[in-house]
């Protein structure tokens, strides 16, 4: 059976998504994105309250162009006590598509398709993908080890290659992108587009400061390194001297505490309330406590520009 191209999928021109990113995604770089013909996507969690998201979700709707697309991600696990509500806002409001992250995507494909939304699903292995597949997702965005934030452990040959053995549905490719021999290399592995984050951090219209973005230029993809002290996962954040300070490893008393089945989920919330804040602190304001999330497609990233620009240095 042919599979759809995300042109076909999301009726867009460009086989990309701007991934969703913590902090930085917004609706300006997404009214950007959709004028260039890609298709857009914003963390739910960027928004403090439903009624800001109502509000987002309306503002896309107004600047939808005829060749661009927008959609939200949502976490679905029991960390994200907004997802219900969040769900239910997009649902009322209307998306091109949701991305689901961290945990089972079923209520969400179940709600979303009741109202013709789409749902892709985070996954990095194919277990996972085919739980996905079992579900009614719509596509499957395949996380490989190139990623930026939290990664996969398969290259992106590796993990395209696997799922398409084992699973019927779309596979896009997240990780690894910062030019267009990349998208082609991608898609020459079976991935019908690839989702693309970091080269949108240093863009103009990026909520995150001006640090942030300049950080994004002068450090390179040997300088983007795992770390377990944000969400207790290991994360792929920029080496820069506070970092390196503070190491990259639990505490011994959280990896005593990750071994108890019980205590377990609770020292990794606190953990990520912790960590979460570290990085939402350095990406608003300087902060000598540098915690940027970036993957090693930075490497592409040599100055702070549009988002139409970075978009043209994607497809041409």
């Amino acid at each position: 059976m042919t599979k759809p191209t995300l042109q076909e999928l999301l009726l867009i021109e460009h086989p990309i998504i701007m991934a969703p990113m913590f902090l930085v995604s917004n609706v300006a770089m997404s009214i950007e994105g959709m004028k260039q013909g890609i298709a857009t996507c914003i963390p739910a969690l960027n928004y403090r309250t439903l009624d800001e998201l109502r509000v987002a979700c309306k503002d896309l709707k107004a600047a939808k162009t005829q060749n661009g697309a927008f959609g939200f991600n949502l976490i679905v696990n029991k960390s994200n006590p907004k997802f219900i509500g969040q769900l239910a806002v997009i649902c009322e409001e209307g998306a091109d598509f949701i991305i689901t992250s961290l945990g089972s995507p079923q209520s969400t494909i179940e709600a979303a398709h009741k109202v013709g939304v789409k749902v892709f699903c985070d996954v990095v292995d194919v277990a996972m993908a085919k739980k996905v597949e079992g579900l009614g997702g719509d596509a499957i965005i395949a996380v490989n080890n190139e990623a930026g934030g939290h990664r996969g452990d398969l290259t992106p040959e590796q993990l395209i290659n696997a799922i398409n053995d084992n699973c019927s549905i779309p596979v896009i490719s997240a990780g690894g992108v910062g030019c267009k021999a990349d998208i082609d290399e991608m898609i020459a592995y079976g991935a019908i587009g690839v989702s693309v984050g970091s080269p949108f951090i240093a863009s103009e219209e990026a909520s995150v400061s001006y640090e942030y973005k300049q950080a994004c230029v002068d450090y390179g993809a040997e300088d983007i390194i795992m770390t377990e002290r944000i969400s207790g996962t290991p994360c792929t954040v920029i080496k820069t001297p506070y970092v390196e300070k503070i190491g990259t490893k639990n505490s011994w008393l959280e990896s005593v505490l990750n071994k108890n089945k019980v205590l377990k989920k609770w020292v990794k919330m606190v953990r990520f309330t912790i960590g979460m804040k570290a990085v939402a602190n350095a990406a608003n304001k300087a902060t000598y406590k540098t915690v940027w999330v970036a993957g090693p497609s930075i490497e592409y990233t040599n100055a702070i520009l549009p988002v139409k620009a970075i978009i043209n240095k994607l497809v041409k």
